[in-house]
């Protein structure tokens, strides 16, 4: 249901109290212009889906400190604080918690990724990511490329 169509509904009730997971998402963009996904392993919620790497951001982390741990742990790549720039967010409720997730642009990096808790990776132009099956709160991140 788009916009329009939700005003022409009853005032819908506040949702149920989930919990809020802070997760943070980089978009690295390679010197051609491609952005890199990461599919979901299996054995994890989601399997199977594609996503832009990170993860959660822990107590105490800033968003860029956390990318800079989670793109070493997920890709084996190394980056600094300095290497991203924010350029969007998303805020989604799955079933059990809501998500708020801001998403970073890399464009510099050192090592080559891999996919190292991943099933797979995939570089791709921004205008066919919606090619693929993006977690749901990633879909409209892909609009921030610029695709």
């Amino acid at each position: 249901m788009n916009c329009r169509e939700a005003l022409e509904q009853p005032k819908p009730e506040n949702p149920p109290a989930l919990p809020i997971v802070l997760v943070a998402a980089a978009a690295l963009i390679d010197e051609q212009g491609r952005v890199l996904i990461a599919q979901r392993p299996e054995g994890k919620s989601m399997s199977g889906l594609w996503e832009f790497p990170g993860g959660k951001i822990e107590p105490g982390e800033t968003p860029e400190f956390s990318l800079m741990r989670e793109l070493e742990e997920e890709l084996g790549i190394e980056t600094r604080e300095c290497c991203f720039s924010p350029i969007g967010f998303t805020s989604h409720s799955y079933e059990t918690f809501h998500l708020l997730m801001p998403l970073f642009v890399c464009r510099i990096w050192k090592g080559e990724p891999k996919a190292l808790e991943h099933q797979d990776l995939c570089w791709v132009n921004p205008r066919d990511l919606y090619n693929y099956e993006m977690l749901e709160a990633d879909v409209p991140l892909i609009s921030q490329l610029g695709s």
